[in-house]
C-alpha cells in the first residue's frame, strides 16, 4: 500500500473509528448515569467530545498500524475505558450487565442510523449530489457501519473484560460468575491467543452476518 492509499483509507477510516468507540464508550458512561453510579460523569465522560475517549495507542497507534502491516484489510481500535463504580447500583451484577451491554447496542445503533442515511438519503439522490461529495461520503458511511458493526460483534465475545464477558458475569449463577471474575485478569491474554490464532473468527463472524442480514431490511 503506498502513501496515497494509507492516506486515503486514514480520512476515510478515522471519521468511522471515532464515531464508533466516542458513541461506545458514551453508552457505558450513559446507562451507568442512568442506573445511579455518577462515576462517569464527574470523570467528564459523558460527552461526544472524542478528546475525553482517546486512549494514544488504541485510538491513533494500534490502528494506524493495523491500516499499514495488513494493507487496510483490518482496522481496529479502542477508547480509554469509561469508570464504573458498580457498587452505586441498587444491583451491581445486573448493573454492570447493563452498563456493558450498552456499548454494543450503542454501535448498532449508530449502523442502523448510517444504513437509514445512506438507503434513504443519499442512494435515492445519487443523480443530484455531487460526485466529489458523493462518493466520500458513500465511503465513510459504509466504513461507519462496517466498523461499528465489528466492534459491537468483537465486544459481545463473552470473555472478561469484553462487554460479553461482562454481560455473562451479570447472568450467571454466582460460582460461574465468580469463575469468570478469576479468569478476568488473563482475559486479555485469552483474547489476544484468540485472535492470533483466528478463533475470534468463529465468533465474530456470525454475529456480523447477522447484524449485517438485520441491516439489510431496514
Amino acid at each position: 500500500m503506498d502513501f496515497t492509499e494509507i492516506f486515503r483509507q486514514i480520512i476515510i477510516s478515522a471519521p468511522a473509528i471515532l464515531v464508533a468507540i466516542v458513541f461506545h464508550e458514551l453508552a457505558h458512561g450513559w446507562v451507568a448515569h442512568k442506573l445511579g453510579d455518577n462515576t462517569a460523569k464527574y470523570e467528564g465522560r459523558l460527552t461526544l467530545n472524542p478528546i475525553s475517549h482517546i486512549d494514544p495507542f488504541g485510538t491513533i497507534i494500534m490502528p494506524l498500524m493495523l491500516l499499514i502491516f495488513t494493507s487496510g484489510q483490518w482496522i481496529f481500535g479502542y477508547a480509554k475505558p469509561v469508570p464504573v463504580n458498580p457498587y452505586n447500583f441498587k444491583n451491581p451484577r445486573a448493573g454492570m450487565a447493563l452498563t456493558a451491554l450498552g456499548g454494543p447496542v450503542a454501535n448498532l445503533l449508530v449502523a442502523i442510523v448510517c444504513t437509514i442515511i445512506l438507503k434513504w438519503l443519499i442512494l435515492p439522490f445519487m443523480g443530484v449530489i455531487p460526485v466529489f461529495i458523493l462518493n466520500p461520503l458513500l465511503l465513510i458511511l459504509k466504513a461507519t457501519i462496517m466498523i461499528n458493526i465489528v466492534l459491537a460483534a468483537f465486544n459481545l465475545i463473552p470473555i472478561p473484560p469484553l462487554d460479553g464477558g461482562r454481560i455473562l458475569m451479570g447472568v450467571l449463577p454466582i460460582k460461574y460468575s465468580e469463575f469468570m471474575e478469576r479468569i478476568e485478569p488473563y482475559g486479555s491474554i485469552i483474547v489476544i491467543l484468540m485472535i492470533v490464532t483466528g478463533l475470534t473468527k468463529l465468533f465474530v463472524l456470525p454475529l456480523v452476518k447477522l447484524f449485517y442480514t438485520i441491516l439489510s431490511i431496514i
